[in-house]
This record gives C-alpha cells, structure tokens and sequence, in this order.
C-alpha cells in the first residue's frame, strides 16, 4: 500500500460522505494505491452504519469497531495499527482538517522529511478553547524541554518507519502528535487552511481536557515531581530561618503569643503535603495502570478486512 488515511470518528456521522467523497478525490491525485481507515470509536451518532455502506461501496475503505469508547488517541493507534502505507496520514473527522492539504503535506514529505506536520495558520476555534490550549502547551514546552508548538494538530503525513516507532510505545496514556514530535526524525510544518466543524461539536468537554492533560504531563515527564521537592527544600529553608528567629525573639524576651500564624503556617503546609502525595499518586496510578499490560484497545469487527492487522 503506498498511501494510508487513518480517521478517528466520534460524533460526526452526517460529515462522513462528503469526508470520504472529498478524500478520494485527493488521494487518486496522488496514487490509485491507497486505503482510508475509518475507526469508529462508540459514536453516539452510530456512525457505524455510514462505515459500512462507504466500505461496501468502495474497496479502498476499511472500517474498524472498537469494543467501546477507548478515545481518540488508542482509536488513531487502532488504525496505524492496522495500517500499511509507505506513507501514512493522520487526520479527524470532522473535516477541520481539509482533505485537499494532504497534497501539500505530501509534496512536503517528498523533499526528504519524514514527518510533516499541519499548523493551523487561523484557529477556527472558540477564544476560550484557544487559550486553555495555549496554557497547557506553555507549561509542556517548560516541562518537556520540546520547542512544541501549540498550532500544530494531529493533521499529518510520516513515512512507515516512523509510524513503526510511534507504534512500538504502547503507553497508556498516549497523545499523538506530542509523542510523533518526540520520536524525533527529519520533520517539517507547513500552514495549512482550518476550516470550521461540518457538524456538531468537539467530544472533548473541560473535563476531560483537563484529564488529559493531566496524562500528558505525567505521562512524559517527571518535572512535577522534581518541583514539589524543589519546594520542599525551600519551606525547610524558610522553617529553619524561621526558627533561629524565634530563638532569637524568644532570648530578647519579644515573643508575641497567639495561634493565628500558626494555625495558618499549619493549614499551608498539610494542604502541600496533601497536593504532594496527589501528584505522587498520578505517577503511581500511572505506573499501575501500565503495569496490568492491557491491550491499547479492543476490535469488535474489521470491514474490508485485507488481512493486513498487525
């Protein structure tokens, strides 16, 4: 196969058609030779049965079921899994991201870069969401030591010996284009159009943005945990200081009674101590999780199987 399309899908049924109408257009420009993954992970919309007749009617089209919810990132490692282009493009469903850049990604890759990345050049998104975004690739790149940047997405193009390496980490907690970012390779980024959402709305609510955040961070680096003892070893500092000088008070005969500040020192340091053992438990409960070595993800049924799954 010389080229593969993977596509999450979750809440998009009714862009599904134009997606695929859209897609074939732009991939018989570049090779006959080509497959569009679509992999349906629990859509509430049942956009499955969209799936079944796109892959009934066209012999390039595979449709891979998850079992259930897994989300979007196990859902796009379903299909690199299952994979086989020379090249392989990444990319959502709702077609934000438009089919016809893949050309441009393309001609990119073929100047000698293994992975290309899309940057939104305009955000077609909400202010809020732009600026959560633009906090939390802030504290990756200081936590990371990565030059990430924040405009680019999961929109990409990489050749197979890169996606092999992505697949190789069989993380629990994965994200996709921080993680192709971190493999290193020769890569690139070229601006490409961000179009609006074709229909309904973003699955990720605040919540589970923040959760996934959180999974990053921990996931990819320790940098949290090496701050709070950092901090830890200032409030000594601070308390030791503090003491000498109470000795000091106490000698001259300048001691102030009351339990104000000390109630209050007492209340800061036990909710420090209690944050500390929280993020000592996301490392831990991170390490659990991995440790049961599930599988990433759970196939209930291939359409178009080629018997290609790895």
């Amino acid at each position: 196969m010389f080229m593969s399309v993977v596509i999450p899908v979750y809440g998009c049924r009714e862009a599904l058609p134009e997606l695929h109408r859209r897609l074939t257009d732009t991939l018989a420009a570049i090779s006959s030779d080509y497959e569009i993954i679509l992999v349906n992970d629990n859509c509430p919309e049942n956009s499955w049965e969209v799936i079944e007749d796109l892959c009934e009617k066209d012999p390039h089209v595979a449709g891979i079921e998850l079992s259930r919810n897994f989300g979007q990132m196990k859902a796009i490692q379903a299909g690199l899994d299952y994979s086989t282009g020379e090249w392989v493009v990444v990319m959502d469903c709702d077609l934000q991201d438009r089919p016809e850049e893949i050309i441009n990604l393309y001609n990119k890759a073929k100047e000698g870069y293994d992975i290309v990345f899309a940057r939104r050049a305009v955000r077609k998104d909400g202010a809020f969401k732009k600026f959560l975004s633009n906090c939390f690739y802030g504290v990756y790149r200081k936590m990371t030591g990565l030059d990430y940047d924040g405009a680019i997405c999961n929109f990409s193009i990489a050749d197979r010996k890169a996606i092999d390496s992505y697949c190789s980490m069989r993380e629990e907690h994965r994200d996709y284009s921080t993680y192709m970012f971190w493999i290193g390779f020769k890569r690139a980024v070229i601006d490409v159009e961000h179009n609006e959402r074709f229909e309904g709305k973003s699955g990720y609510s605040l919540k589970k943005r923040f959760k996934l955040a959180s999974e990053i961070l921990t996931s990819q680096s320790d940098a949290i945990l090496r701050f709070f003892v950092k901090l830890g070893f200032f409030m000594t500092f601070v308390a030791f200081v503090a003491i000498i000088g109470l000795i000091i008070y106490y000698l001259t005969g300048n001691v102030n009674e009351g339990w104000t500040s000390i109630v209050a020192t007492t209340v800061l340091v036990g909710g420090i101590i209690v944050m500390v053992v929280g993020v000592v438990g996301l490392y831990v409960g991170n390490t659990f999780m991995q440790s049961k070595n599930r599988p990433l993800y759970i196939i209930r049924q291939i359409k178009n199987d080629k018997g290609q799954k790895k």
